[in-house]
């Protein structure tokens, strides 16, 4: 296999990671005024992710830094034409971290209740804006032979594109309230199951037009299979929620967005950006790809340090595992020991 296939594959390895992790502490940040009925509420839903979401971040770090070193030409084209929507996310996400370092700086109500506000925006624009990014560069944009972009924001607002967007924010609300049905208890997990019933119910039916729309643009037979499993995952983990199984109901949501956004980079494979101009020039893996000597070293260093990165946030997933209540708050009432974490 040529370097540059594997480094593609690795790219889409750390997408995968990205979204199957950030993904479920977008939708915790966002049914934060929906799920939670008082302050105290509000913090056992950051508190959940507290010790994780900063380490899911590195997966998108991770990505854009791969991307920029192994397909040059593909970084250049993507954060030149997707100038404004990336901009949007970046300034989202580096709000979101201030908020939830500062939410708890002061006892005031109203200075936690305007960081909340920052959190649920920083966490639905990256939600939706990202669908946005990933439908057009499968679906493919106006790039010239000079390997230039030349559309505007309108043309990545295209109808397939809002579709992608509100697919992955309904994805990632499911997913979240999934993880926060897993992750808590008392009515707080209550809730969690039955919103991420409902709202997978439309996830589902927007998931289903989205793929069989970019299947039938670009896809082949190995995206179908991928995307006809990550369909049938979501729908299992529906009915395990509703089922009150919340280990088999995460994992199906989990698996659901792997799958789904493995089967988009196979569908884009060779390119890593069509054009749709006539006579422009869509980028693939070998004419926006690095030198080899670039690949090769590049290889070493992730065979080195990529099963270290892996290990160490598994780790740290498995010591936070256990469910967290309001009574395991400072200062609420002694509750029983926490449980080991909930199997499936």
């Amino acid at each position: 296999m040529e370097l540059t296939t594997v480094w593609f594959c690795l790219i889409a390895v750390l997408w995968v990671g990205y979204f199957t992790l950030e993904g479920f502490d977008f939708g915790v940040g966002m049914l934060l005024p929906v799920l939670a009925r008082d302050d105290r509420e509000r913090r056992v839903l950051i508190n959940t992710i507290g010790p994780v979401w900063d380490g899911n971040e590195v997966w998108l770090l991770t990505a854009g830094g791969a991307t920029f070193a192994a397909f040059p030409e593909w970084y250049a084209t993507l954060f030149s034409g997707f100038y404004l929507p990336l901009l949007l996310i970046l300034l989202a996400l580096i709000v979101r971290g201030v908020a939830f370092e500062y939410r708890h700086q002061r006892p005031e109500a109203t200075w936690a209740g305007w960081w909340d506000r920052v959190i649920i925006v920083g966490s639905f624009v990256p939600a939706l804006l990202w669908g946005v990014a990933f439908a057009n560069i499968v679906h493919g944009v106006p790039i010239d032979a000079d390997k230039e972009f030349t559309g505007s924001l309108w043309t990545l607002l295209s109808p397939y594109g809002i579709l992608g967007g509100l697919v992955t924010l309904t994805l990632f609300l499911t997913h979240g309230a999934m993880f926060l049905a897993l992750k808590t208890d008392g009515e707080i997990r209550h809730r969690a199951r039955s919103f991420a019933v409902r709202a997978g119910a439309v996830a589902a039916a927007l998931t289903v037009v989205f793929l069989a729309w970019t299947q039938g643009h670009t896809g082949d037979l190995g995206s179908a299979v991928l995307f006809v499993l990550g369909a049938l995952a979501l729908v299992g983990g529906l009915l395990a929620a509703a089922a009150g199984r919340e280990g088999w109901a995460f994992l199906g949501t989990f698996v659901a967005i792997a799958l789904a956004v493995a089967g988009l980079f196979v569908a884009l494979f060779p390119d890593v950006m069509p054009t749709t101009l006539a006579g422009g020039l869509s980028l693939t893996t070998t004419n926006a790809s690095a030198t080899h000597y670039t690949l090769t070293l590049m290889t070493v260093v992730a065979a080195v340090f990529t099963p270290l990165v892996v290990g160490y946030q598994a780790w740290t997933y498995w010591v936070f595992r256990r469910r967290i209540s309001v009574s395991h708050l400072p200062g609420a009432e002694p509750a029983e020991a926490p449980r080991e974490g909930v199997t499936a």
